[in-house]
């Protein structure tokens, strides 16, 4: 076995299939000469003549009779199994969909996406996981994650691909009757007011954070907490004000008496993507989830 070519084995079915060689070379698309070259040597390995000409063509010997059937059914679960490409049915597939998501990453794109995903994908569910920057990397390595979709900044190696969907700016929020009017605070406004301010998980805040530093500016800081949805319930019913993701603020601002305010200077914005490890670029399962993703939100025109 460890010297037997079984590139040998199509020439053999193809042979008895034919009962001639030169119709066996045309069928496999190789030269006559080549395929009796390779029947020589199969003759040689099993040490048997393989096929007789007769007037019938050429006829299998016993030891050839035991030799096909095997090799045939080898060939065919090759093609069937190995040579087959592989493909996904949405329609049919009841995976679950593991994407690492913020909690602001959960109320931008998993409303959405989950819609979309029981629609075309109604035996399939959905799992959000939220794990620390240096988890998320290695999760995606693993497949226990299909996806990271959001900030990330972490995923730098090589063996992930990632694809921009679009990019984020921030807002300011205060309560909808609060004294200040207008939409766009002035910067004593903005330093004289009391802040509220997220330290998550996400990454997100962090853009902010260097912002300000960077500038040199100091807020009054009254309210620290790691938690998003708290922040809505908190503002409406305070004189305090946060910043936070655009569309962050515009979820809160669906539900609460909250406004949204411009900030008194222009806060560089920040790219969401999509990252996948490379294990699994060519996986027809994880292409039609990005795809997916991309879809839905690649230049989303709402933020």
């Amino acid at each position: 076995m460890p010297k037997f070519d079984l590139n040998l084995l199509p020439i053999a079915v193809a042979i008895a299939k034919e009962k001639s060689v030169s119709r066996a070379a045309e069928a496999l698309g190789m030269s006559q000469p080549a395929v009796s070259a390779a029947l020589n040597r199969l003759r040689q390995v099993f040490n048997d003549e393989l096929f007789i000409r007769t007037a019938h063509g050429m006829e299998p010997t016993p030891r050839a009779l035991t030799l096909i059937e095997p090799a045939r059914e080898i060939l065919t679960r090759v093609e069937e199994e190995v040579l087959q490409k592989e493909s996904f049915e949405p329609s049919k597939a009841s995976d679950t969909f593991t994407l690492a998501l913020s909690d602001i990453g959960e109320m931008v794109f998993l409303p959405k996406l989950l819609e979309r995903i029981q629609r075309d994908a109604p035996l399939a569910s959905v799992s959000s996981v939220t794990l620390p920057a240096h988890e998320v990397a290695h999760a995606l390595e693993s497949g226990r994650v299909d996806l990271a979709v959001g900030y990330f900044p972490d995923i730098q190696s090589n063996n992930f691909f990632q694809q921009r969907l679009f990019s984020h700016s921030f807002t300011c929020l205060l309560r909808a009757d609060h004294k200040i009017r207008g939409n766009r605070l002035t910067m004593p406004q903005f330093l004289e007011l009391g802040h509220a301010v997220i330290k998550a998980e996400g990454r997100s805040q962090e853009v902010f954070e260097r912002f300000l530093e960077a500038k040199n500016l100091r807020r009054r800081i009254v309210l620290s907490t790691p938690h998003f949805m708290t922040i809505p319930f908190i503002v409406a019913t305070t004189d305090l004000v946060v910043t936070v993701p655009l569309a962050v603020g515009t979820s809160f601002a669906s539900f609460a008496n909250i406004k949204l305010m411009k900030p008194p200077i222009a806060i560089p914005s920040f790219d969401l993507r999509q990252h996948w490890h490379r294990k699994y670029h060519q996986d027809p399962r994880n292409i039609w989830l990005r795809n997916l993703v991309a879809e839905l939100f690649s230049n989303d025109p709402r933020w």
